[in-house]
């Protein structure tokens, strides 16, 4: 694989906090900590462009007792049930929940789920992680 070497100017302080950054997450180089932001900032570009499949996941802590919100989960999940690939349901305290759904599909059905899943009454935290199945 050929390579072509580019130029970038850091402020000092900058510089620093980047390195201290990268040595905390084991790069053993700028260069493949650069190429890794590069890579992560592209394909979330693309994400956000382009329609077509992705796969992720949609993380939600929810307080089950609140209103009907076991029920809504269902329904929701049920309703995208051709999206759903895998959940699991892990109770945090006696009325605290946190529920991982693994979900692929086209980016637009995947939004819509999430973003209908989160507004729920009782939700309290949510995020979606996705990328493209075919980057």
């Amino acid at each position: 694989m050929s390579v072509e070497r580019v130029g970038v100017s850091f402020e000092p302080k900058l510089l620093s906090k980047f390195d201290t950054l990268i040595k905390k997450k084991g790069y053993s180089n700028r260069s493949e900590a650069i190429r890794d932001l590069i890579r992560k900032e592209i394909l979330d570009s693309e994400i956000k462009e382009e329609e077509g499949e992705v796969i992720g996941t949609l993380t939600i802590i929810y307080d089950h007792e609140i209103g009907n919100i076991t029920n809504a989960l269902l329904h929701l999940q049920h309703h995208h049930h051709e999206e759903i690939t895998f959940t699991t349901h892990i109770h945090i305290d006696e009325r605290t929940c946190l529920e991982i759904v693994v979900i692929r599909g086209l980016l637009s059905r995947v939004k819509n789920f999430s973003e209908h899943i989160t507004a729920i009454k009782g939700v309290k935290h949510g995020q979606l992680a996705i990328i493209k199945t075919h980057p």
